[in-house]
């Protein structure tokens, strides 16, 4: 079963376009949403949401197509993004009231408690809250209706690791209690590797991978060893690869490939999630020196 479902998708901004001919989000997972900035992730959220119009295609949420059921399925959406639109100088308590009447499945019970999990007063004004405080209040508002499908754009960018780590814990715990899919955007992969279940992976509005992250992490291999080993023909089987003074470095997706190639010339080791972005930000050029990280010249 899946959450969400792309289909032939088309979007033009400006000099952007996004182009996802298939995608399908599971349902009951989390599924970490990754790529540089400007890469497509926000246009795509803002797409599921049915807040910018498909130039082509269609996009389904829950089984139903986003232009002949919006008003339904945003009663099963929670979404924590920028900007939350919530009034300044509002205390959150009205807040709360207002966006209540909307869901009718709004649990007050829930939200009190998270209310308290996080220890934030209900008489406070949103515009004194502290950032780590307006995004712990906005992930209390998406998750006190009890969506089927939370859509997270950056929910911790700017927040300290313990802030961090309480929002992922309440996510996760979230998901265990319910039957939940998260679709979490983020350019802080940690948070993946510790939450997420499969990973997609936008780079200049196109989807370059999408995989479980488990199976991402244990079959993807980092080699490093002398420059004069990675060269010629063994450049093909690379996803990308970087040198610098000492020598180079490359990703390979299979781990026995990577042992057929090099055998115990080189050293081995898992890569994060961080850095497969990475490579594969650049496996166009195959080859990224330290002078073409820095905006020189990419090489083959």
């Amino acid at each position: 079963m899946y959450a969400v479902t792309f289909n032939n998708v088309r979007k033009r901004l400006g000099d952007f376009e996004l182009n996802i001919p298939k995608l399908a989000i599971r349902q009951g997972y989390m599924t970490g949403f990754i790529g540089e900035n400007g890469a497509g992730k926000t246009t795509t959220i803002k797409l599921i949401l049915d807040m910018l119009q498909l130039d082509e295609g269609s996009i389904e949420v829950l089984g139903k197509n986003i232009k002949g059921g919006s008003v339904s399925i945003h009663q099963e959406i929670g979404y924590v993004g920028e900007p939350t639109g919530y009034p300044e100088e509002t205390p959150l308590e009205a807040i709360k009231d207002m966006l209540a009447l909307f869901y009718k499945n709004w649990d007050e019970v829930l939200y009190k408690s998270y209310m308290q999990f996080f220890n934030l007063n209900s008489k406070q004004k949103y515009k004194d809250l502290s950032t780590g405080q307006k995004k712990q209040f906005a992930m209390i508002m998406a998750l006190s209706h009890h969506p089927k499908l939370i859509l997270l754009d950056e929910p911790t960018s700017g927040l300290d690791p313990v802030v961090r780590n309480e929002i992922l814990d309440i996510l996760m715990d979230h998901m265990q209690n319910e039957e939940v899919t998260i679709f979490y955007s983020t350019h802080i992969t940690s948070d993946l590797e510790k939450a997420g279940d499969y990973i997609v992976y936008i780079n200049d509005g196109q989807i370059k991978l999408n995989s479980e992250k488990d199976t991402l992490l244990n079959e993807y291999s980092l080699v490093k060893g002398p420059k004069a080993l990675f060269k010629g023909d063994i450049c093909k089987e690379f996803l990308g690869l970087r040198e610098n003074s000492f020598g180079s470095e490359a990703l390979l997706k299979n781990k026995k490939v990577a042992y057929e190639l090099f055998g115990e010339e080189v050293k081995y080791s898992k890569p994060t999630i961080e850095e497969i972005m990475i490579f594969l930000s650049h496996n166009n050029s195959k080859v990224v020196t330290e002078k073409a990280l820095r905006g020189g010249n990419k090489q083959c």
